[in-house]
């Protein structure tokens, strides 16, 4: 097969007319400097902002988006979501400090927990996916989610002073709601009990109510189940139904110690 015969023949398999990487790596760039603007002191803000509205523009056109409203528009709305963003992550920050006593300054939590970079993203990514920004969203989440082995989807409802401590392997699916106050250990899922494409608009992961701690490799699933106020989920515990307030719930294994004596 000589090499024209090869390019046409990608040419005729590439089927994804939209499909730009370029949008991927600018989408990574939009984000970083996002986080900067908010958090680094040398940053300056009000330059920081120039160079950002640029960049969402330009998103918003590689992405291909059809809005009724102009892109001006919708970086003012998004614009004005930040500062209370920012209040939330400072609340996010003040409760990996006073939860976690390895943490030896705020400072380090800004800069060294995994936890805390997804979960800022995460709040940045929500406010574009509530205008119905399309996939700009998922990318900057899955950025972070390359980043820490965090994976929040976007969607989520996640309220304020969340913990996620130690971070990998954590997966918070796209209509999962988390209330005040929640703290959640490495490995935890909060999923569906099963995935068809025609469950798309409804709530397939679970409510966990204020002040829950939620220990590793616990797995909880179904849009129906609630993790009442106050409950201590353990580690490694399979839950699909509902908990009311002020429970503990543990997984128990089976342990056996094999001895030369008893071999």
């Amino acid at each position: 097969m000589d090499t024209k015969t090869i390019i046409d023949k990608i040419k005729q398999h590439k089927k994804q007319p939209n499909l730009r990487f370029a949008l991927k790596e600018k989408v990574e760039v939009f984000t970083n400097r996002l986080f900067y603007t908010l958090f680094d002191t040398d940053t300056p803000v009000e330059g920081n902002l120039e160079i950002l509205k640029s960049d969402f523009k330009e998103l918003a056109e590689i992405a291909c988006w059809e809005c009724k409203e102009p892109c001006n528009k919708v970086w003012k709305s998004y614009l004005e979501t930040l500062p209370v963003v920012l209040e939330s992550l400072n609340l996010d920050a003040e409760a990996i400090v006073e939860c976690d006593p390895a943490t030896m300054s705020i400072e380090e939590v800004y800069m060294a927990y995994p936890g805390f970079y997804a979960i800022a993203i995460y709040r940045l990514a929500h406010e574009l996916y509530k205008i119905g920004f399309p996939l700009v969203p998922r990318l900057m989440t899955e950025y972070a989610h390359g980043k820490t082995g965090v994976d929040i989807n976007p969607g989520a409802v996640i309220g304020k002073s969340f913990f996620i401590d130690h971070a990998t392997g954590v997966v918070i699916g796209e209509s999962a709601v988390i209330k005040n106050n929640v703290k959640i250990y490495q490995g935890v899922t909060l999923g569906a009990l099963y995935v068809a494409k025609d469950l798309k608009q409804t709530k397939r992961h679970p409510t966990i109510e204020d002040n829950v701690t939620i220990y590793a490799s616990a797995t909880i699933l179904g849009g129906d189940t609630v993790i009442g106020a106050n409950s201590i989920i353990g580690g490694n515990a399979w839950v699909t139904e509902s908990v009311p307030p002020n429970s503990k719930v543990f997984h128990t294994p089976e342990i056996k110690i094999k001895t030369e004596t008893n071999a």
